[in-house]
């Protein structure tokens, strides 16, 4: 999954090397946290937000075929 979210975050951003994914356990629940540098995180998230929502999407898609229960967040 993480390797998932890190292949579509670089697709979109101008400095893939910045771009960091990183799960966290909560609830049972996994948090996965995208990072970018500062200038493409407009990128990832897109005019009202239908970027992340489709990774978001795309995620979730995944995790269900896994049985798992998943967020995805950007943060800076």
């Amino acid at each position: 999954m993480k390797e998932l979210l890190e292949f579509m975050t670089k697709s979109l951003v101008e400095k893939a090397d910045e771009v960091t994914v990183t799960a966290v356990e909560s609830d049972g629940e996994t948090i996965f946290q995208i990072q970018t540098a500062e200038s493409d995180i407009g990128r990832v998230i897109g005019k009202q937000g239908r970027i992340i929502k489709a990774i978001r999407t795309v995620a979730k898609a995944a995790a269900i075929k896994e049985g798992i229960k998943i967020r995805v967040d950007v943060v800076e």
